[in-house]
């Protein structure tokens, strides 16, 4: 889960790579596509799942509210649609403090 708050470097993401860095499966994975308008990552030729940097944030939107805030799917999609711009402000926010508590957190390795 600590991959989760780092910046997104790659064009893309396989979904196993995806799995890995929110710790679930790739089964749900594909369960909250079909579920989520807001989730569609691209796919190539072989049908193989290409999630971007956006598709990461959009399912950081969907983990947080499933499975950090206890939302039932309809509820997080009830969610999404009514507060899309707020929740994309809320986890730019998230992210930015997570960062801010990494840099912190290795200072205060170097000073000890």
């Amino acid at each position: 889960m600590a991959q989760r708050d780092e910046e997104f470097t790659k064009l893309y993401y396989s979904i196993g790579e995806v799995a890995k860095m929110f710790d679930v499966s790739k089964s749900l994975i594909r369960f909250w596509e079909s579920e989520f308008d807001l989730l569609k990552p691209h796919k190539n030729s072989k049908g193989d799942r290409r999630f971007t940097k956006q598709n990461l944030e959009q399912f950081q939107i969907i983990y947080r509210l499933v499975k950090e805030r206890g939302f039932t799917l309809e509820g997080a999609k009830k969610e999404i649609l009514s507060n899309k711009d707020e929740l994309v402000k809320k986890q730019k926010a998230i992210d930015l403090l997570a960062n801010v508590k990494s840099l912190l957190l290795d200072a205060k390795k170097q000073l000890d």
